[in-house]
């Protein structure tokens, strides 16, 4: 199982960024893509994810702000967070995570992924 994550950056407060997380080397019948992120000094908390299903959950702080898509092709699965009205509380490194043990449908727990990406740094400026 292959997950890279890719976009990241540094955006001034108000401004808006997309994360991709290409996944791959799995199944692609039931699974769920997450999106968590880690602030220094706090843990690690669940901002989005989607399920094979096409179920969605954002996390309080993120809703109408932004939003996860997926595409599927014959390999890999890329799993996209577009962000918008970004603040400088929304600066973390992100991480995209799977979990292939579920019925499709996803969870944002963290105990539930098995499956991390490297991480992509968002610095957002005020």
């Amino acid at each position: 199982v292959q997950l890279v994550e890719s976009g990241g950056g540094l955006v001034q407060a108000g401004g808006s960024l997309r994360l991709s997380c290409a996944a791959s080397g799995f199944p692609f019948d039931r699974y769920a893509i997450g999106w968590f992120r880690q602030a220094p000094g706090k843990e690690r908390e669940g901002v989005s994810c989607i399920g094979s299903s096409n179920n969605t959950y954002y996390g309080d702080s993120v809703k109408g702000r932004f939003t996860i898509s997926m595409d599927n092709d014959k390999n890999t699965v890329t799993v996209y967070l577009q962000m918008s009205s970004l603040r400088p509380e929304d600066t973390a490194v992100y991480y995209c995570a799977a979990d292939l043990a579920g019925w499709g449908t996803c969870n944002p727990a963290r105990h539930w992924y098995d499956y991390w990406g490297q991480g992509t740094q968002v610095t957002v400026s005020s």
